[in-house]
């Protein structure tokens, strides 16, 4: 039996209810039936400029973090909590994307067609993301993607294979957007892989849209503004006080923090690295306007903890610096995933220009010289996907991929970079001008050497 045959309505989203369901139907299930309705033809793109955020591309802003929503404290504290178990090993080197994850996988190309990219220069221009976005990603369940399913979530298996091909997808509308659009689900997914049953019956429920005020803004907060930031190294620092943990320092390049209602934060604590669980409301958080070169619809800002206190047991996973080194790894493959979207999204654009674009009588794709660099382009990108598929599929199996997000890492900042820099020089002179978007992706590209954190598979 298919897997539309098997997928009914009821439950969560309009998703069946039933005993034996694929690692991924939910999702399926429910990217599908937004596919078929008229969700993303009744979303009207709203001016970013008209929203109540901030803008900062003049003059920024500081202000106290938003207050946002009481998490009640729930769940046996010092308990594991549900954890998914890592895709079966079959033996067989194989990067197919399933049945399932393709359905996924052409959903969310189309959001990503129809509504990130036609939203991506205002917001970009406005470092803000539009409501219709938001709510558009909510619909389809993204935050749910790694969360598991005894969790109200729709993971049976490892996502890290489906979350990879999202953040891809997403990335051919617009980086930017697909940061902010995916920020929510990073915090969801460190959750599902290393929180204990309290912090995770405490916060997941809150992101499968359960309660009042939607699914919360959140961010993974692991950038540092410092002059040769080591991520594996933070400057930011937890403090034991009793039973309370002290945190101090700040944090950069962090995703809607001026409207974040969680954070997960980056700090040393006993010499080691290790995540914290930060509420909004927590005194001693403020925020700042952080916006860069690129990536600028994700509304960066930057964190500030002033001696900002949280119960010991805010610590995420182990203290050891395991699950901090886990993160930043998995964090890497999100961003080669956005590189490898975005990448592609200027090889798209690239290729029907120079076939179009005439110069002394003739296409100028006819120059081999032209030619020649569209090629490159087309051999770097599918080398980045590649390796950033196969570190995908050994994360998704739980096996150890320093190695492999290593060489993702280091070929999709540079080659990213370089596919970026042959658009904006394809295009000539339109290349420099706003008229065209290869230039706000070139912006963007430039940004995968430097980003730790934010996103996660």
């Amino acid at each position: 039996m298919s897997l539309i045959q098997k997928l009914g309505p009821g439950g969560r989203h309009g998703l069946a209810t039933q005993e034996s369901r694929d690692p991924i139907g939910y999702a399926v299930a429910a990217l599908n039936r937004v596919a078929q309705s008229d969700l993303i033809d009744r979303l009207g793109l709203r001016r970013t400029t008209e929203q109540a955020v901030f803008t900062a591309t003049r003059s920024g802003f500081r202000t106290a973090t938003s207050a946002g929503r009481t998490f009640a404290k729930v769940g046996r504290r010092g308990e594991p909590g549900v954890r998914v178990p890592a895709a079966p090993r079959t033996g067989v080197f194989d990067l197919t994307p399933t049945e399932d994850e393709q359905m996924l996988v052409d959903v969310v190309t189309e959001l990503a067609e129809e509504v990130l990219l036609p939203a991506a220069a205002e917001a970009d221009e406005a470092c803000a993301v539009p409501e219709t976005v938001r709510a558009a990603a909510e619909e389809i369940g993204l935050p749910l993607l790694g969360v598991p399913e005894a969790l109200g979530g729709i993971s049976e298996e490892r996502s890290a294979v489906a979350g990879t091909l999202v953040a891809e997808a997403l990335a051919r509308g617009d980086m930017g957007l697909a940061v902010a659009t995916l920020a929510p689900g990073a915090v969801a997914t460190a959750l599902g892989l290393w929180g204990t049953d309290a912090q995770q019956r405490t916060y997941l429920p809150a992101f499968s849209g359960e309660g009042d005020g939607g699914v919360p803004a959140a961010a993974l907060a692991l950038n540092e503004p410092s002059v040769l930031f080591d991520v594996l190294s933070p400057a930011t620092t937890a403090e034991r006080r009793g039973d309370t943990l002290v945190l101090s320092g700040t944090k950069s390049l962090v995703p809607l923090g001026s409207e974040a209602e969680l954070f997960v934060v980056g700090a040393s604590l006993d010499g080691a690295p290790v995540l914290v669980l930060v509420e909004s409301s927590t005194p001693g958080l403020s925020v700042e306007a952080d916006p860069g070169m690129g990536v600028r619809a994700a509304g960066m800002t930057r964190l500030v903890l002033t001696d900002v206190t949280v119960p010991v047991d805010a610590v995420l996973g182990a203290t050891d610096g395991t699950t901090y080194t886990e993160c930043v790894r998995l964090s890497r493959l999100a961003w080669c995933a956005l590189a490898v979207g975005t990448g592609q999204a200027v090889l798209d654009y690239v290729t029907p220009y120079v076939k179009e674009r005439k110069a002394f009588g003739e296409p100028v794709a006819h120059r081999q010289s032209v030619a020649f660099m569209v090629a490159n382009m087309a051999i770097e990108l599918q080398a980045m996907r590649l390796l950033t598929y196969k570190a995908a599929s050994r994360a998704a199996a739980g096996k150890d991929v320093g190695r492999e997000v290593g060489l993702a890492r280091t070929l999709c900042a540079a080659k990213g970079m370089q596919i970026g820099l042959d658009g904006v020089q394809l295009l000539g002179g339109h290349g420099f001008v706003k008229e065209h978007p290869v230039e706000r992706w070139y912006r963007d590209l430039r940004a995968v050497g430097v980003m730790e954190g934010s996103v996660l598979v």
